[in-house]
């Protein structure tokens, strides 16, 4: 399985970035693909409410002078998506909210594309307006049907200066036990061998809890039930 985290802070090996790389080691320890990918201080502009992208077949946006449809790319051979930002004036970076934006629109265009994928959002802050900002990535995974997992606490890590939050010991705690979260709704959600197989745009989620399988596709919204585990 794959995992991509997104860094939206233009200041490499900031915080940000120690946080995401944080929520990655349990991850990789379980066997994902990780891969971190900066936006923070590259050229991304924000959508421009064109609607070409409702207008042809390929997952992308209209923009290709920029680095969205490369990220966006990668999004979407993701099974789980991390975004993280700093705060600025209780909100994401420019370079997060553009992604966000264009991310969002292009999955609803092509009827869903994030939908039953696994995402998480991760902030750095120094004092206040990290739970907005937090919220702000949260809000486009809510309405593209990702499916976002809970921790200890907020996944919030607070510092100023470069490398502050290393200092945060339960702000890590949180990072590594959102990564081990994802590790294990991911393994959750993984239809058995030999069984259901993922085509043709059809994604399986697999329901632990109620012994279920349910099945989707970017263009029925709608979770419908296959088979009870005992079926198998």
């Amino acid at each position: 399985m794959k995992v991509i985290a997104i860094n939206g802070s233009p200041r490499k090996g900031g915080n940000t970035e120690i946080l995401l790389k944080k929520v990655l080691v349990p991850l990789s320890a379980a066997g994902w693909d990780t891969e971190l990918v900066q936006i923070g201080g590259k050229k991304i502009r924000g959508c421009t409410a064109c609607y070409r992208c409702f207008e042809w077949d390929e997952p992308r946006c209209s923009i290709k002078t920029d680095i969205f449809n490369e990220v966006f790319e990668k999004v979407l051979a993701s099974q789980a998506i991390i975004l993280g930002s700093p705060t600025y004036f209780t909100d994401v970076s420019a370079e997060m909210k553009a992604f966000l934006d264009r991310a969002g629109f292009v999955s609803v265009a092509k009827g869903g594309l994030l939908r039953g994928k696994i995402g998480a959002a991760v902030v750095a802050v120094r004092r206040g307006g990290g739970t907005h900002a937090f919220d702000t990535m949260n809000h486009m995974f809510l309405m593209s049907g990702v499916i976002i997992p809970g921790s200890t606490y907020w996944n919030l890590g607070y510092g100023l200066d470069k490398g502050d939050v290393a200092s945060d010991a339960e702000g890590l705690r949180n990072m590594e036990d959102i990564g081990r979260t994802i590790a294990w709704l991911g393994a959750a959600m993984a239809p058995p061998h030999g069984h259901l197989s993922e085509g043709n745009n059809c994604r399986i989620m697999r329901s632990v809890s109620r012994k279920m399988f349910f099945v989707f596709t970017p263009h029925d919204l709608r979770l419908t039930l296959l088979k009870t585990i005992s079926d198998y």
